[in-house]
């Protein structure tokens, strides 16, 4: 049985400053401070902390690593800062994979063109000939190009779908953007597959990420049945540097269909009986999001009058949808963004209780980006797990340009209250929504603190009333991570008996400013004690 001992560094553990020690026998943390130190001389290894920081490792409580990993097989239009940018990198991408029947890539800024909507004609300039997509960075809407549009058969006489909005010019011509799945499914649905070897190696690729940034556990939040083989594959395989817990989608036009399926994938993977994989999750899209009108609002838009934007799913079908759910045992993941969205899906929840009786259920509302005063207190009361993006607390310029002149004053100061609702006692875990945003935790603890951009903006913080400490927004995006994961029992602090899942930082956090948060360096990551990132080897044969 090896018995490894950290050393000469400070620990979560322990009084921020003071050094200690920590000794993990086969995965398991079995000594601290004092006893731990006396553990060196039998140690099989020995892991100088070089006066860096040893604490519970992250967890990413909302991610799609699916979609993270494969955006490294497009066009790389992330870093692209205007449309002439991203147009280029199409064009010299399509010249050097002449084979490629489709061009997929991801993602673009939406805030480079007036109101978020690009027109096809921009992407038939490079390329005529063959279909583009390209998804924008809230993975809400895409851009295609007119060879896209002909292949899927979009054109001004095709129906406004079902849950998605084509946006049209003057004559109604499809513009070529396409907001929701209802619109997008039109034109990917006609994509050509990828095959699951390539989408195992993705995810591979994104958990090999998520693990040098610090992360053990990540809720895949948006899985569809018919692509679980890649899941299993990469567990199967051995490829996954992180444990993914996987949310399948409820469609609201055929959730009925779908429990059985869900059932269905759900043992599959317990037969995989791999540590590395679950499934106990289905995931709702309440709503949109604000940046495209698609979130579902109590009041209208500002900017559009009239227009309370989108809601996926009326209220009875999804209690009912959510009962069913629950009832076969599965946890509650809702997104919703705009304050009706939050309030459907606190009364989903409400529902499911009053039908289904008292359960430890752990019910999670994701994003929670304007939520009506009024609907403050239902969270704990309800036993809500609240999951915010932290980093979307700041006024970028997403945030600047299509949000904020949408919202109005009022709601703008209504987004992201993180503070109340852990001050008001409700168990709060946060995550990346990564590829939406950066998938480093150390990033979002800086603006979950000052509530500010990278550049100190504004001074004292965005609405700064929801800012929080150093030590909540730790334990949001650790032990707030294993209490939405079921494993609060079992890791997200430092505690003889409990999981080694543990991050090496070159600095502990509680004593930075939070400014500096996102320099500070993952130096090692451990999974149950195996070792899944390594910056520096700092690994020692003990001598006895």
């Amino acid at each position: 049985m090896t018995l490894t001992v950290f050393h000469s560094g400070t620990h979560a553990a322990a009084p921020a400053g003071v050094t200690s020690a920590l000794a993990v026998r086969d995965g398991r943390i079995i000594a601290l401070g004092d006893d731990a130190h006396a553990l060196c001389p039998a140690a099989d290894q020995l892991v100088d902390l070089g006066g860096g920081h040893l604490g519970p490792a992250f967890g990413d409580g909302h991610a799609h690593p699916l979609f993270g990993g494969l955006e490294d097989d497009g066009p790389q239009v992330r870093a692209c800062r205007s449309v002439e940018a991203i147009v280029a990198c199409v064009r010299e991408w399509a010249a050097a994979h002449p084979d490629a029947a489709w061009i997929i890539g991801a993602s673009y800024d939406s805030t480079l063109a007036a109101d978020g909507l690009f027109d096809a004609a921009w992407l038939d300039a490079v390329v005529p000939d063959r279909p583009v997509v390209l998804r924008a960075m809230d993975y809400h809407t895409v851009w295609a190009n007119s060879a896209a549009l002909a292949a899927a058969g979009i054109t001004a006489a095709t129906p406004e779908p079902a849950l998605g909005r084509i946006v049209r010019r003057a004559d109604g011509s499809p513009l070529g953007t396409l907001q929701e799945p209802g619109a997008v499914d039109l034109v990917m649905d006609h994509a050509p597959a990828i095959a699951d070897a390539v989408r195992a190696a993705a995810l591979g690729r994104a958990t090999a990420r998520f693990a040098a940034a610090g992360v053990t556990w990540v809720q895949d939040a948006w899985v569809e049945t018919a692509d679980l083989g890649p899941y299993l594959l990469a567990a199967g395989r051995g490829l996954l540097n992180a444990r993914l817990n996987l949310a399948f989608r409820a469609d609201p036009l055929r959730w009925r269909g779908q429990l059985a399926g869900f059932a269905a994938a759900r043992e599959r993977v317990r037969e995989l009986d791999s540590p590395m994989l679950g499934a106990r999750t289905v995931k709702f899209f309440v709503d949109g999001v604000i940046e495209s009108g698609t979130a579902a609002m109590l009041e209208p838009y500002c900017d559009t009058p009239g227009d309370t934007g989108l809601a996926n799913w009326d209220a009875e079908s999804l209690n009912a949808a959510a009962i069913e759910v629950d009832r076969r045992g599965f946890q509650l993941h809702l997104h919703a963004i705009g304050d009706r969205a939050v309030r459907l899906a606190l009364d989903a929840i409400a529902a499911v209780q009053a039908v289904n009786g008292p359960a430890d259920r752990r019910p999670v509302i994701a994003h929670l980006q304007v939520v009506n005063p009024a609907d403050l207190e239902r969270f704990a009361a309800l036993g809500v797990i609240a999951n915010f993006e932290p980093l979307w607390a700041q006024p970028d310029d997403l945030m600047n340009h299509l949000t904020l002149p949408r919202l109005g004053k009022l709601r703008a100061h209504q987004q992201y209250p993180i503070g109340t609702l852990i001050r008001a006692g409700v168990t709060v875990s946060f995550g990346s929504d990564w590829p939406v945003t950066h998938h480093h935790p150390l990033n979002g603890l800086a603006t979950a603190i000052t509530r500010s951009t990278p550049d100190g903006l504004p001074s004292g913080g965005w609405v700064p009333a929801e800012r929080i400490d150093v030590a909540d927004a730790l334990h949001a995006y650790t032990a707030g991570v294993a209490a939405q994961a079921f494993a609060d029992h079992d890791r997200g602090t430092l505690a003889v008996g409990l999981a080694a899942d543990l991050v090496w930082l070159s600095a502990d956090p509680r004593g930075l400013d939070a400014r500096s948060l996102p320099d500070v360096r993952v130096l090692g990551t451990w999974l149950e004690g195996r070792r899944t990132h390594a910056a520096e080897p700092a690994l020692l044969a003990a001598t006895t």
